[in-house]
């Protein structure tokens, strides 16, 4: 079989998986934000932090829910990692350094993951499974009540109610990540992932030399960092490496847990607004453009440019000869096009114009499908840009949702999607201009600047994975990337729940022959084609100077 075909039917297998969940999962989704019951484990939660899970919550109460607890989970991210060197379980590891502490601190609250140190050689077991694990369940159900909150505005009227921050946390939480992480976690030990506790063990080579090995909770934490769309790896191989990753069909599962909830939501969404067919619309688009995105770089790591590559049967440097081309150009879509950064092959070894189509993903805003939660409510901001084209197109005055699409609104919105932009531009060209962090590249030229745009691309789109030929481990990239990672998760939420809350409080348009059917193939079009313009306008100019300069002179 060759390795293309061999890529070809582990996609359509993946394709074949997600349709399965998709309906189950996403009208189980809906029940469980929907539900007015409290199950115990849940009542003794909300005792604990002293939340009222019943109360209903207008949109800078429920913002404030989420500024406090993220703020919170900084702190006590940052204060575990500082003390390490006291735990118990921390295998011998020294107390990380203030401004990787805070890197990393600020990049798992922030559903980034992006990391700048060595896992195996860094954190200890406590700070592994009672910090960074803790946040890869606690932050992707943060993006999952943003998404709901949004979901609610669009199907509320008449009340600027949105729910329950806390309840939602707890509920995305106990109901939903928790159940299906210990299932995926039992298969990925039947693969051959690891899940134990053991210190730092020596184990022989060929060469008859030794290498040190450190065990740890793996697959329970590996589990949640693909379901969640974290990313961070308890290993610097990340999926790459065995302990995490062990086979070819633990890999393709790994691809699903990434694009099963994101896919799913947009059930949820249909079945909570009353419409499944707007579900199926705003499904239809993220199928489109990852699709189109999977087959863009499939294509491009399986031309054969020279001798080489006719051996390997593709672009084979820097990925798992266990994989392939064409289950690592699968993975690095799906990772890219998510906030997952879990990577399977090494990113800075891929073509010029596969760097491109990475970039490109994430440059999107990661909506298609997206991080669990903000790939939804992104893509909804997004539909919402599309619809007030349309009006302008017509003379009309743009309706979404039986909800009219005013001024107050548009702002909220453009105000969402400049930002991302904003902070990736001025923070690269900021290192770049300045005369100390371009020391930090592997490579000179448009690679070299490739590798710069990738590490503020992929922070403030909360996507956390890299080149990885930029040495990030500095002050200025510390500081810098996470600024703009807390920057980019919670500034556009700000707009996103403030846009919630205008919805809701409007009385329901009745539809009339003059209202744009955002149900149909015509508007997925219209939405698909605004999603790629507004991108291309935005980042054309950057991904000029860096991937399609080195794609076109390769």
């Amino acid at each position: 079989m060759s390795p293309a075909l061999a890529g070809v039917l582990q996609l359509l297998a993946l394709i074949a998986a997600l349709a399965l969940a998709y309906r189950p999962l996403g009208d189980y989704m809906a029940r469980v934000y929907s539900s007015e019951k409290h199950y115990e484990p849940e009542k003794w939660i909300y005792k604990a932090i002293g939340a009222n899970p019943s109360a209903e919550m207008r949109w800078p109460a429920y913002l404030r829910g989420v500024l406090a607890f993220s703020a919170v989970s900084v702190l006590f991210l940052y204060g575990l990692q500082r003390a390490q060197g006291v735990l118990p379980g921390s295998l011998g590891f020294a107390a990380i350094d203030p401004d990787q502490a805070f890197n990393t601190a600020a990049s798992f609250v922030a559903n980034t993951n992006w990391q700048s140190y060595y896992g195996e050689q860094a954190m200890g077991h406590v700070v592994q499974t009672g910090g960074l694990a803790v946040q890869n369940f606690v932050s992707a159900a943060v993006g999952m009540a943003v998404a709901v909150a949004l979901v609610r505005g669009f199907a509320r009227s008449r009340t600027g109610e949105l729910g329950n921050f806390w309840a939602d946390l707890v509920r995305g939480t106990v109901r939903i990540l928790l159940p299906i992480a210990v299932v995926g976690a039992i298969v990925l030990v039947a693969c051959g992932a690891i899940q134990n506790f053991a210190g730092i063990h020596e184990v022989g080579q060929f060469t008859g030399g030794t290498q040190q090995w450190n065990g740890g909770a793996v697959a329970s934490q590996e589990v949640i960092k693909e379901l969640g769309t974290n990313g961070g790896g308890y290993f610097n191989a990340n999926s790459a490496h065995p302990f995490e990753n062990p086979t070819p069909f633990s890999n393709l599962f790994e691809i699903f847990l990434i694009l099963v909830i994101p896919f799913a939501l947009t059930r949820t969404f249909g079945r909570m607004v009353g419409n499944l067919r707007q579900g199926y619309a705003i499904l239809a688009t993220m199928a489109t453009i990852w699709l189109g995105f999977t087959a863009l770089m499939m294509w491009t790591e399986f031309s054969h440019h020279g001798p080489a590559f006719e051996v390997a049967g593709g672009a084979m440097e820097g990925k798992e000869t266990r994989f392939g081309v064409g289950a690592s150009a699968i993975f690095s879509v799906a990772t890219t096009l998510t906030s997952t950064g879990a990577v399977n092959s090494f990113h800075s070894s891929y073509t010029g114009l596969g760097g491109g189509i990475q970039l490109l993903g994430m440059q999107l805003g990661e909506i298609a499908p997206g991080g669990v939660g903000s790939g939804l409510y992104g893509m909804l901001v997004m539909a919402i840009i599309a619809v007030f084209i349309a009006g302008l197109m017509v003379g009309r005055t743009p309706e979404y949702l039986g909800k009219k699409i005013g001024t107050r609104e548009i702002k909220f919105a453009a105000c969402y999607i400049l930002i991302t932009p904003a902070l990736v531009l001025c923070f690269t060209a900021a290192a770049m201009a300045l005369p100390t962090p371009p020391h930090s590249m592997l490579n000179s030229g448009a690679h070299g600047f490739s590798e710069v745009l990738y590490a503020y691309t992929s922070g403030a789109n909360n996507n956390g994975s890299a080149f990885a030929g930029l040495n990030a481990d500095t002050q200025w990239f510390n500081s810098t990337i996470g600024i703009a990672m807390l920057l980019g998760r919670f500034l556009p939420m700000v707009f996103v729940l403030a846009l919630a809350g205008s919805l809701a409080e409007q009385k329901p348009v009745p539809e009339t022959a003059g209202t744009l059917r955002t149900d149909k193939p015509l508007y997925t079009g219209l939405l698909v084609g605004t999603i790629l313009i507004v991108t291309g306008l935005t980042y054309f100019p950057a991904l000029a100077l860096g991937p399609l300069a080195e794609g076109l002179a390769s």
